[in-house]
């Protein structure tokens, strides 16, 4: 069976029968991961191993291991990082932090691929604002969108040279919202003219990335009614204004910014011109909703979905310890400057 346009979480740690069941036949183009399903390293390397054996291919398995407060694996097993706005600031200079902050992704990679995970969704390439809501506020690179841009494509590179596939998010920016959209929907009512030289900046200058998640949020500018998710005028503008024809996938369906049931969710923003929908709670009802309306990937959704799988490789050869030492140095000649 071909790939559904649809990426699923699981329940829990381990992958038992009925849901695995599920997975065979809903065919989801990937998995991803939280907290819940994390235990250690061994337990880890075993679900991702089931999750694919579920759909009989090699289908992607993703997180988000930003390093700091959004991050699935924590200590003692794998590293523990600051936030990336802190970390940032207290490096002088866009040239250094890029280097360290490619040098924490290009850890972060291999620490993935030992577990079997092989798509990251970082960078994060909201541009901070004095009012962003503290959900989005300190996983942001800065205030200004050359310097975002130019660490976001480090953290991509560190990825992608780690094997891992990086998802940039939140498109097309996400950095002016005062609400989470975990809970509520956030308005951006700034004008496009803003929106153009600030939020969107970033993403225009890594239009060439693989992939991207989408983000819940209306921009008037664009959409005065829909958020980007489920918006076909914010979806063209991303593909036409912005420039990205990478993988287009919604952030999680289940996120309270979205309204109606899951089903129409789904169909709502495939139908504005996702190519994948993300559903990430494991709930069995809602996912087999979502599974029940997507499509099966093919024209350009499946180009695009196979033109971001080909990212996914082997790392390219490096030694950790180097790397971590270098990371060290950089942290180590930024307290003394």
């Amino acid at each position: 069976m071909a790939p559904r346009a649809v990426i699923l979480g699981c329940q829990g740690p381990d992958l038992g029968a009925a849901e695995r069941r599920f997975f065979a036949s809903a065919a989801p183009w990937g998995f991803i991961l939280f907290a819940r399903n994390i235990e250690g390293p061994g337990q880890l390397r075993r679900l991702t191993g089931d999750l694919r054996d579920a759909v009989g291919r090699d289908g992607p398995v993703l997180i988000d291991q930003e390093g700091g407060r959004v991050a699935r694996m924590r200590g003692p097993d794998w590293r523990e990082w600051a936030p990336a706005l802190e970390e940032c600031a207290r490096l002088p200079g866009r040239e250094l932090r890029a280097r360290a902050m490619y040098l924490r992704y290009r850890m972060i990679a291999a620490e993935l691929r030992a577990v079997g995970i092989d798509v990251n969704c970082a960078p994060v390439l909201d541009v901070v604002q004095p009012d962003t809501h503290a959900v989005i506020r300190n996983r942001c690179y800065g205030g200004d969108p050359a310097e975002v841009a130019a660490i976001g494509r480090a953290v991509a590179d560190g990825l992608i040279a780690g094997g891992v596939l990086p998802v940039m998010k939140h498109i097309p920016g996400q950095g002016r919202a005062t609400l989470d959209s975990h809970l509520d929907l956030p308005r951006v009512p700034a004008a496009l003219a803003d929106l153009e030289a600030l939020d969107f900046a970033p993403f225009r200058a890594l239009a060439d990335l693989p992939a991207a998640m989408s983000a819940h949020l209306v921009y008037p500018a664009l959409d005065p009614e829909r958020p980007a998710t489920l918006s076909p005028d914010v979806v063209r503008w991303i593909r036409g204004g912005i420039g990205f024809d990478g993988l287009l996938m919604t952030d999680d369906l289940s996120m309270k910014a979205l309204r109606g049931p899951f089903g129409v969710r789904a169909e709502a923003a495939i139908g504005a011109g996702c190519d994948l929908v993300l559903h990430c709670n494991g709930n069995p009802a809602e996912a087999a909703a979502v599974a029940e309306v997507v499509p099966e990937l093919a024209g350009r959704a499946l180009a695009r979905a196979e033109r971001a799988q080909a990212v996914r490789g082997s790392a390219g050869q490096a030694d950790p310890a180097a790397l971590e030492a270098e990371f060290v140095e950089l942290r180590g000649r930024a307290a003394g400057a």
